[in-house]
């Protein structure tokens, strides 16, 4: 079987405005959007802004404001967590968190999502090494 490769990804003109079929963004139809990486927005916990998940894709918080400043950072912090994933440098699951080869326990204590990290149950959102490390 042969290769063949696709048409011209150019530009093109619609109704007088010039387009480009590599589009992103609010030109791409959507309010956010990650080249490879389904971005869904949706409603979130208290106090979530965005959720990298272990399907490839990223939930962001509806009350976002698309194109903001805010909205950008939750999406650069967030893709670099789904970096991590891909790599293999992170992962979780219900029962634990894998980070740079050190698995962390996880449990729901109480109603809420705990993590165990250095001897001591921490609430989930904390200062955890996988967060400090998508902040830089």
């Amino acid at each position: 079987m042969a290769f063949k490769l696709g048409t011209s990804k150019g530009n093109y003109a619609v109704s007088g405005e010039i387009k480009t079929k590599m589009r992103f963004s609010q030109e791409a139809g959507g309010d956010a959007s990650v080249v490879g990486t389904p971005v869904i927005r949706k409603n979130l916990a208290e106090g979530i802004m965005g959720e990298a998940n272990m399907d490839g894709s990223i939930y962001i918080s509806n009350k976002l404001k698309p194109g903001s400043q805010e909205e950008t950072q939750v999406l650069l912090h967030e893709m670099r967590h789904a970096t991590d994933m891909k790599t293999g440098k992170l992962s979780y699951s219900d029962n634990d968190i894998k980070f740079n080869g050190v698995t962390y326990p996880r449990e729901t204590i109480n109603g809420k999502d705990m993590i165990k990290i250095e001897g001591k149950w921490t609430e989930a959102g904390g200062d955890f090494p996988w967060e400090k490390d998508a902040n830089i």
